[in-house]
């Protein structure tokens, strides 16, 4: 479980964290336990939601769960080991730890990336063609566009983490950054990765350019039937429906396009910040943003709330 260059070792890695001070350590450790607490209650809430409400039984509820799933195990790859740093003092992260972190981080990532997408199409669909909708994604579709995005998780997971992982770490075993990652691991590389890092950055740049196209293209089509649409009440819910969706688009690709598309060397402090937007704070706002733009997810959370105190 450990990479062996000459004599150099490593079977742990040291993370840095967001803070050194204890007090600023023990207000992060509050902050981020609400946050975590938040992230949590809102993606389990809305995939129970999807599961219990027979009229979010629809391709765009299969999406936001499927979504909704992906972000919660997004968020806790990260949060539970930085509270435990933050109390403990401990900033230690086993080798084995480390391989298995950026394997999942990266793999819930993709999976996002990928659904993002597949959503983009969905409002494509429905509202260029809601007479065509049901034969454009019928359930078997739906089906394999998730399972799909979970395979490509898979794959690509498998070829960020080898590439990262593939050299030798004798330089230091102390990561500047609040969870493995691939930049911060590279820089600590003292094999030769300028080739490693070229192959993670066209992937990056394959995935990000293949997904954001795809939303791109869709909402511009979106865009246009809106525009012909001569109710303005019409043209108002299609624009509320497809809001949400390009809010959580612009907060998670432009915080992940700025860390992920630039030089292991150029990486600097301004990095953890995008990185707490895109491996922290979308995963809470995600369903928070569906739930309160969307008047399906606000009747069905009453519904339940009602059956709720009926039962009391």
């Amino acid at each position: 479980k450990m990479f062996t260059r000459s004599n150099c070792t490593v079977n742990k890695f040291v993370l840095l964290g967001l803070a050194e001070s204890p007090d600023v350590q023990l207000l992060l450790f509050g902050v981020f336990l609400l946050v975590y607490v938040f992230t949590l209650l809102g993606n389990v809430g809305m995939m129970t939601l999807v599961r219990t409400d027979p009229h979010l039984h629809t391709p765009m509820y299969f999406f936001l769960y499927h979504l909704s799933f992906a972000d919660a195990c997004y968020s806790t790859v990260i949060m539970p080991n930085m509270l435990v740093s933050f109390i403990s003092r401990n900033k230690d992260i086993s080798f084995s730890g480390c391989v298995a972190q950026l394997y999942s981080f990266i793999f819930f990532g993709i999976i996002e990336c990928y659904l993002l997408a597949v959503m983009a199409y969905d409002r494509y669909a429905a509202i260029c063609s809601p007479l065509r909708y049901v034969v454009m994604l019928p359930k078997a579709v739906c089906v394999w566009l998730v399972s799909a995005s979970y395979t490509l998780g898979f794959l690509y997971a498998a070829i960020y983490t080898g590439c990262t992982f593939g050299g030798s770490f004798c330089n230091s075993n102390v990561i500047d950054h609040f969870f493995c990652d691939i930049g911060p691991l590279l820089k600590l590389s003292c094999s030769d990765w300028v080739l490693r890092e070229k192959v993670i950055f066209a992937f990056v740049s394959l995935n990000g350019i293949s997904t954001s196209g795809v939303i791109l293209i869709s909402y511009l089509y979106v865009l246009s039937a809106v525009l012909r649409t001569r109710s303005a009440q019409n043209r108002s819910k299609a624009f509320n429906t497809c809001a949400s969706h390009l809010m959580v688009i612009s907060l998670f690709y432009g915080t992940g396009f700025f860390t992920y598309l630039q030089p292991s060397n150029s990486h600097n402090g301004l990095d953890k910040v995008a990185a707490v937007f895109y491996t922290l704070v979308t995963p809470l706002l995600n369903p928070f943003i569906y739930s309160l733009r969307n008047r399906d997810v606000k009747e069905a959370f009453m519904k339940r709330m009602k059956r709720g105190f009926c039962l009391h």
